[in-house]
């Protein structure tokens, strides 16, 4: 199976759209199948969401098809917040249309009213990539029943957190929601357990909500227009496809690129990211902020949800953070603990001070200050930094760092043996604003976000 994902060209018209091999044949063949044999098909497909969870897409679809009354909405989480991850914007921007057909074709499936585009405000390029896919889809009758809006949002990491998105959308902070979208949906009348539960439109029932993932429902119309069949002839039996994965960090060449399911994360590296300079060697990889360390002697581990899990790890959105041996896992546990501290909500106490505590230790160990005193807090905190959390963040913060306080033992002894740091280097948090011709824009500000959201003057 060839690249279909990511066209070589991007396709910037609906013209070219529709001269592509599918454009705008999985709208077609859904309605000839009707709702229930087009989630047949994309169950039959193993599409599995891409945001992260990857969770069964059909499964998602069958549940909130067999909602009882109530109205119903399609959202799509385009809010890439994760550090190490470019891949929504690059899809966005190689080809927005496949994106709206697959939302469309969610909701025709799934009985939705509306659909809501989830974006950060400061992704003007996408956000004016998706605006006109939809004009021009719905100028030329292919979206003629359905209403789609396109969201602007803030920059805060839980933006992307669906439940967060839910209240966004609402026009309220994204701070996460108690129930899941399938659960309590949007405008439902009922409470939210949110800080704001009064609802902007007053509608009646639960109203599920279907929340995927910009890549998710991109490959929607391609598996409509060519069958479930070509779509599980690559990848692998559990994770079949190919996914869109970002490679940044140290190595020579940042990119975003598609390659099938199942590729060792060794070559997934050296092809999207075009390997480390000569005379360095991997040493840690990070899959986002989400999941365990791998570490060098797993880098021929296969890029999918079953193999990434088999050693202890995840694939989240195959944004792969990169460290060479130079690097210090003490600096790198205290940089990504930082970022999960202040992107945390407030909401569940232990989330916020836990890892704000945690960071804390970190720091002092990382700048020689630390005693075996700090290995001690953090440990007392992963224990506790998950309790009663509405989200997933605390336990990334669990996940990532306890992952390499098991790997990394050594380098953490050798601070507080020394008193200093062995590996000094400056390491950024790549929080990406920008990829392109090999090189990655990080977000420099976020050095200067507070912990409730506002910033030091420059």
């Amino acid at each position: 199976m060839a690249t279909y994902l990511l066209p070589a060209e991007p396709v910037t018209s609906l013209d070219a759209y529709l001269a592509t091999e599918t454009g705008g044949q999985g709208v077609a063949r859904a309605q000839a199948l009707g709702p229930a044999a087009t989630i047949d098909e994309v169950v039959r497909s193993g599409l599995r969401g891409r945001g992260g969870g990857g969770f069964p897409t059909g499964r998602k679809w069958a549940g909130i098809a067999a909602r009882p009354g109530g109205r119903s909405y399609v959202v799509v989480n385009g809010a890439e917040g994760e550090p190490g991850t470019f891949k929504d914007r690059a899809l966005l921007r190689a080809n927005p249309y496949q994106l709206v057909e697959g939302a469309i074709i969610a909701a025709f499936a799934t009985g939705a009213d509306e659909v809501y585009i989830a974006l950060k405000a400061s992704f003007e390029r996408e956000i004016a990539a998706v605006t006109r896919a939809v004009q021009e889809l719905q100028s030329a009758g292919i979206c003629t029943d359905c209403t789609v809006t396109v969201v602007a949002g803030p920059d805060e990491y839980l933006f992307g957190e669906e439940k967060a998105m839910l209240e966004v959308i609402e026009g309220k902070p994204p701070l996460p929601r108690l129930l899941a979208p399938h659960e309590q949906g949007l405008f439902a009348t009922a409470p939210q357990a949110g800080w704001e539960s009064t609802p902007r439109r007053g509608e009646p029932g639960p109203n599920p909500t279907l929340v995927n993932n910009v890549e998710t429902l991109s490959n929607v119309p391609h598996i409509l227009s060519r069958g479930a069949d070509w779509f599980r002839a690559t990848g692998t039996a559990e994770s079949p496809g190919t996914v869109v994965a970002t490679v940044v960090g140290d190595v020579i060449a940042p990119d975003v690129g598609e390659v099938e399911l199942g590729t060792p994360l060794r070559a997934v590296i050296d092809a999207v990211g075009s390997g480390l300079a000569a005379g360095r060697s991997v040493k840690a990889v990070f899959s986002g902020v989400a999941n365990a360390v791998v570490t060098a002697a797993d880098l021929d581990v296969p890029v999918s949800y079953e193999g990434l899990k088999a050693i202890g790890s995840g694939m989240g959105a195959a944004g792969f953070i990169v460290y060479d041996d130079t690097t210090c896992m003490v600096d790198a546990a205290y940089r990504f603990s930082r970022f999960l501290s202040i992107e945390s909500c407030g909401q569940c106490s232990p989330c916020k001070i836990g890892s704000g505590e945690i960071t804390q230790h970190l720091e002092r160990l990382e700048t020689g200050a630390g005693t075996d005193d700090d290995l001690a807090g953090i440990a007392r905190w992963l224990e506790r930094v998950t309790d009663g959390s509405r989200c997933y963040l605390a336990s990334e913060e669990k996940l990532m760092v306890s992952s390499i306080l098991r790997a990394f033992p050594e380098e953490f002894a050798e601070h507080i043996e020394q008193g200093s740091c062995p590996r000094p280097r400056t390491l950024a948090i790549p929080k990406l604003l920008e990829l392109a011709d090999g090189r990655a824009t990080y977000d420099e500000t976020f050095w200067r976000k507070r912990p409730d959201w506002t910033y030091e003057p420059e």
